[in-house]
C-alpha cells in the first residue's frame, strides 16, 4: 500500500534476503574480505558469526552474486538440527545427487566424490553453505570434516562457510571441536550496523526502489530507528517497513522522530511486551500509578488502532472503485 502512496518502485523493506539490496558497511565489507580471502585458499572451513537478523546470508547471497558461476556450484543447507546421516543426504542432495532410501554411507560418499571429480573436469569447485550451524551436533560436523577429507587431484574437494550465531564461537572453541577449528582459515564476527551507518542502510534501501525524498526523514527519525534497533538491518527492515506503513495511512509525507517513537511502540505491544506482571502484592504507590497510565494508554491504542483500521478499509475500497477519500475521513 504505502509504495504505491509514496511512488516506489517496489518495497524497500522487505525481510527476505536480497543481493539487490546489499549494503556495504564496514563490517559487511570486512566479512566478505574475509569470504573472499578464504575462497582463495581452496580448502577448509570459512566461519561468519552474528546476531540475529545481522545480515549473514544477505553477505553469502552478495558473495554469490560475484561468484563465476562456470567456476562454482554451490549447495545450501538450512535446516541444521538434523543428524549427521541426514546432514550428509541433505548436502548432497543439495548439489543435485538423488539419494535412494537405504543407501549406504559408504556408497553416498563415493558418488559424492565421483561427482566432485565430474566437478573438477568441468572446471568447478563445490562451495558448501551451512545456516544456523550454532544447532549443528558435533557427529554432524564430523560429517562435514569428513566430505573435506575427500581429496581430488592433490586438492580438497569441497570448501564450506559455515554461517551461525554468536553462541556458536564458545562451541568451536571447546576441546571436541579442536581437529574442526583447525581447518577454519577465515573466521569473522559480524556486529550491527553503526548509527550513520543505519541512516546511509535506509537510504541505500529507499533509493533502491526509486526513492525522491517523498517521504522527507527527519535526523530524529533516522536516530530513534537506530536507538530502537541496535543497528541490526532485520529489526531496521521491520521498524522502517511499519513506519512507511503508518506515514501512508496518515498521509504525511515526512517521517518525524514521534512517528517512529509511536510505530516502534505499536510493534513492542503487538510482539506481546504487554504489561509487566506485577512481582509482588506490596507494588508501591508509583508503580500502581504507573500501571494505570500504561493501561489508559493501551486503551487510546486500541481506540486508535480501530480508526486506522477504519481508515484502511477506505482506502482499500477506494483503490478498488476509483473514488477519491474524502480528508475528513482520517483519524
Amino acid at each position: 500500500m504505502f509504495e504505491k502512496f509514496y511512488n516506489f518502485s517496489g518495497l524497500p523493506f522487505l525481510l527476505t534476503p536480497d543481493s539487490r539490496f546489499y549494503f556495504g558497511s564496514s563490517g559487511h565489507s570486512r566479512a566478505i574480505a574475509h569470504l573472499v580471502y578464504g575462497l582463495s585458499q581452496q580448502e577448509g572451513f570459512i566461519v561468519i558469526t552474528g546476531e540475529v537478523g545481522a545480515g549473514k546470508t544477505t553477505l553469502v547471497e552478495q558473495l554469490w552474486s560475484q561468484l563465476d558461476r562456470n567456476t562454482y556450484i554451490v549447495a545450501r543447507v538450512v535446516t541444521t538440527q538434523v543428524s549427521g546421516d541426514d546432514l550428509l543426504r541433505l548436502a548432497m542432495a543439495n548439489f543435485g545427487l538423488g539419494d535412494t532410501p537405504g543407501t549406504d554411507k559408504s556408497t553416498l560418499l563415493r558418488r559424492f566424490e565421483h561427482m566432485v571429480r565430474d566437478q573438477r573436469k568441468q572446471g568447478r569447485r563445490c562451495l558448501l553453505v551451512i545456516d544456523e550451524v550454532q544447532n549443528l551436533s558435533l557427529a554432524a560436523m564430523e560429517e562435514l570434516r569428513m566430505l573435506s577429507n575427500i581429496v581430488v587431484d592433490g586438492k580438497a574437494s569441497v570448501q564450506t562457510i559455515l554461517l551461525g550465531q554468536p553462541q556458536f564461537r564458545p562451541i568451536l572453541a571447546s576441546k571436541d571441536w579442536e581437529q574442526l577449528r583447525q581447518r577454519v582459515l577465515a573466521s569473522y564476527h559480524l556486529g550491527p550496523l553503526t548509527e550513520e551507518e543505519t541512516r546511509r542502510y535506509i537510504e541505500h534501501r529507499l533509493r533502491m526502489v526509486d526513492w525522491q525524498d517523498d517521504p522527507v526523514w527527519e535526523d530524529a527519525a533516522f536516530a530513534s530507528v537506530f536507538r530502537h534497533t541496535g543497528g541490526i538491518p532485520r529489526r531496521i527492515n521491520t521498524l522502517c517497513s511499519r513506519v512507511l506503513l503508518f506515514g501512508a495511512i496518515e498521509e504525511t509525507h515526512t517521517i518525524t522522530g514521534g512517528i517512529v517513537e509511536d510505530t516502534a511502540a505499536e510493534l513492542d505491544r503487538d510482539l506481546g511486551a504487554g504489561l509487566e506482571a506485577a512481582a509482588t502484592p506490596e507494588r508501591s504507590m508509583v508503580e500502581r500509578d504507573d500501571l494505570v497510565r500504561r493501561i489508559e494508554q493501551l486503551e487510546r491504542h486500541a481506540f486508535r488502532q480501530e480508526q486506522v483500521f477504519k481508515r484502511v478499509m477506505d482506502l482499500l475500497e477506494a483503490n478498488a472503485t476509483g473514488r477519491a477519500v474524502s480528508p475528513g475521513s482520517k483519524p
